[in-house]
């Protein structure tokens, strides 16, 4: 009977150590999502702002794969409901799939949006640097932002920490079964909790740039019925 209970002994203690795990990050990601309670809506339902933030996802031959077309299209649908005035796309421009800005520009452009209601911040490395760098790069203090339901708590959350009145907007999580199952997996376990900290232990971005003025620009522009020109792309 004793041998038994020692056999036992080390499967007890790995199930307590996965149950406490369990609970732990579910606990973080309970409260990384009240933090945006209560600010997430669907497209038709979105509040005025005077930019909608898009961060960047994945591309595939200078093309936006389906999660980051869908949070475009969301973008392309505020714009034309006047919901929103500009757009700032936030990505890396060096992403290991490719120039993610680039891939967002052009679809924005080819679906109507004007070129010159466009800012691009190529060191959105991450949705905590796409935060921190809309208010302190761009000076954003109102805005909407676009991302799938899995992602919209951790991006709301993030930009309410550095400062933002924000709100989220769901954007299609069209993708196969295993990809989704694969993304809430990543979600749950290893980027809420990153953002758990850093909500409470907050830091610089990975890359600083000077004040950009152009958001500003734009949106002066078009009170006075002027539009600010885009930067060039060479």
């Amino acid at each position: 009977m004793l041998e038994s209970v020692r056999s036992s002994s080390p499967l007890g203690a790995v199930s307590a150590l996965a149950v406490g795990a369990v609970s732990a990050l579910t606990l973080v990601s309970a409260r990384v999502a009240a933090e945006a309670k209560d600010l997430v809506y669907e497209v038709d339902d979105a509040p005025a702002a005077p930019v909608v933030i898009v961060p960047g996802a994945r591309v595939h031959r200078g093309r936006p794969m389906r999660v980051l077309r869908s949070r475009l299209d969301v973008a392309v649908s505020l714009m034309e409901q006047g919901r929103v005035q500009a757009v700032l796309v936030s990505g890396d421009a060096a992403g290991n799939s490719g120039d993610e800005i680039e891939a967002m520009i052009s679809y924005l452009v080819e679906q109507g949006v004007n070129r010159e209601r466009i800012v691009a911040d190529p060191y959105g490395l991450d949705t905590y640097d796409t935060a921190r760098r809309a208010v302190a790069t761009y000076g954003v203090r109102q805005a909407l932002i676009t991302t799938q339901s899995f992602h919209l708590p951790r991006a709301v959350a993030l930009c309410r920490r550095v400062g933002i009145d924000i709100a989220g907007v769901r954007a299609a999580n069209d993708v196969r079964p295993r990809t989704r199952i694969r993304n809430l997996a990543r979600e749950y376990m290893l980027s809420r909790p990153k953002a758990f900290l850093e909500l409470r232990f907050p830091r610089d971005p990975a890359v600083s740039t000077p004040p950009d003025d152009r958001l500003a620009e734009i949106l002066s522009g078009l009170e006075h019925g002027v539009v600010a020109t885009p930067p060039s792309d060479s």
